[in-house]
């Protein structure tokens, strides 16, 4: 066969690799949440292994199995806390009247359209009030905890096979590290064999600190928003939804951050519309965004320069610069998959063009 006919069914052999990938599209997310739950719990693996108590050691298995239920216990006990809270808090929005709510700021709104007339183009009124009232009447409903858990009980049986099907799988990639990238192998070539495992090698230990850094960024970002607007008035059960809530969004690279901070502003007039807004929910939000920006100050010169560049060993413009283009390119999920993705590709670059000058400069970290 000639090279023609070689690089058409290369060509045919991607193409039916991508159908098969968006047929099963179900299964390969099981099977990326599970690499993802194996690089979390991969330390614990590796320091379980290392128990040996006389002349016995912990078997493989065993370390999976324990690392397996360490991690479903954090899970289950994470929604056992903070779902009730969350479930709470929901019920307290939907139970708000929007016209009283709208009321009580009736003189704040009133200056504000008076202000957005006075500068806008053609002079006309902006009414602003009927803008709340449409905002947070859609946002209540949102907030319906009857819809949210009526949806909820209809996928129960595909929510049960997801995690049924997760667990097995993390299982056999905890006890087997080398399982994932055994798989990968045997769809190349031979003569690439090597070149394959040694990329793949590299890419799980970087994203492996990456997703573990990531994984306590959330969780230290979220307690210190809980901690601060506790300090800073708003009840405890109200401050932990906020934290969590941004805790989760910090996910998002530059932007999550700025919807967390909204969304705990947003929560933090709805849960004190019965106090005056000037001398307490002005100051109150005053005092709420000084706890976000601290909490963001010290998440990018702790957390981010961590995570972000030393995990992947890449410099912090090189990131921003990675971000942006992702997130320009396919949004917030884009962004979300930036670093990793990106990770990835220098990987492959490094271990198979090194002998371009870009990709020499591009990868000397690695």
């Amino acid at each position: 066969m000639n090279g023609k006919g070689k690089y058409v069914l290369v060509a045919l052999g991607l193409i039916l690799l991508g159908l098969m990938f968006w047929y099963f599209s179900n299964i390969v997310a099981y099977i990326l949440i599970s690499v993802v739950l194996s690089f979390i719990g991969r330390p614990v693996v590796d320091l379980l292994n290392k128990v040996k108590i006389k002349k016995w050691t912990c078997p493989p298995a065993l370390s999976a199995g324990i690392t397996l239920i360490l991690l479903w216990f954090v899970m289950v006990m994470f929604f056992r806390t903070f779902i009730p809270m969350v479930a709470s808090q929901a019920q307290d929005l939907s139970n708000i009247d929007v016209n009283a709510a709208a009321h009580s700021l009736e003189e704040p709104i009133q200056k504000l359209e008076s202000l957005v007339a006075k500068y806008s183009a053609d002079g006309e009124a902006f009414n602003l009030k009927a803008v709340i009232v449409d905002n947070i009447t859609s946002f209540v409903k949102v907030s319906d905890v009857s819809s949210i858990f009526g949806s909820l009980a209809g996928t129960l049986g595909n929510i049960f096979i997801a995690l049924f099907s997760i667990s097995f799988i993390t299982f056999f990639f905890l006890k087997d590290s080398s399982l994932f990238t055994g798989g990968l192998v045997v769809l190349v070539p031979a003569k690439h064999e090597e070149g394959v495992l040694h990329v793949l090698e590299s890419i799980k230990k970087l994203l492996m600190r990456y997703f573990v850094g990531l994984f306590f960024e959330v969780i230290l970002v979220g307690f210190m928003v809980t901690i601060g607007l506790t300090i800073v008035g708003l009840p405890f059960s109200t401050a932990v939804v906020i934290g969590l809530f941004a805790g989760m969004m910090n996910v998002i690279p530059y932007i999550g951050p700025i919807i967390g901070a909204c969304f705990g502003m947003i929560i933090g007039i709805a849960t004190n519309l019965d106090i005056d807004f000037y001398t307490g929910i002005l100051p109150l939000l005053g005092y709420m965004a000084i706890v976000f920006a601290l909490v963001q100050v010290i998440d990018n010169i702790l957390f981010q320069p961590l995570i972000y560049s030393n995990s992947v060993n890449a410099h912090p413009l090189e990131i921003f610069i990675v971000i942006i283009m992702a997130g320009s390119m396919a949004g917030i999920l884009g962004m979300v998959l930036a670093i990793p993705t990106y990770t990835l590709l220098r990987v492959i670059a490094k271990e198979f063009f090194n002998k371009y000058r870009f990709v020499k400069k591009l990868t000397g970290n690695i």
